[in-house]
């Protein structure tokens, strides 16, 4: 193996490893975002989800109906729908391209609605995207039901 060889491999590999730490670093702030996106749903917190919200959130509940980001905050916010616990049995987070990160897994959702209440258990496929702002939010939302074990 010749030096300038020796040396593009050592450079390849050190920018591979540079890419990995990246990546790691943008799940880690996703992880954090996702979290604070959990917790603006579960208080009603307007000024959260609108800073973490897409403007072109597309958000599928289990039961097939679909809300944009306003009629979701509004949903969230007016007190209709009370997220009482978001608590994720699995939580997966890939970046299958740039500015793009999927969120997959499963978690146990209590809601309380006018109507009732509902204890269910979701699979659960989330859209994050990185805005020309540089700033992630949550795209999109897409889950259901899982049968009781």
């Amino acid at each position: 193996m010749t030096v300038k060889t020796l040396i593009t491999c050592l450079l390849l590999a050190g920018s591979m490893l540079g890419a990995g730490a990246a990546e790691e670093s943008t799940l880690a702030k996703l992880a954090a975002l996702d979290d604070r996106r959990v917790e603006a749903t579960k208080a009603a917190d307007r000024v959260g989800l609108e800073a973490i919200l897409s403007e072109e959130l597309h958000y599928a509940h289990s039961n097939g109906l679909v809300d944009t980001k306003d009629s979701f905050m509004e949903l969230v916010t007016s007190g209709k729908t009370k997220y009482v616990e978001i608590d994720y049995e699995e939580r997966k987070f890939t970046v299958p391209a740039p500015q793009i990160a999927l969120m997959t897994g499963r978690a146990r959702i209590v809601v309380q609605t006018h109507s009732g209440g509902m204890d269910v258990v979701l699979s659960f496929l989330a859209v994050w995207r990185q805005e020309a702002d540089g700033n992630w939010r949550f795209l999109a939302w897409q889950s259901c039901r899982l049968p009781p074990k």
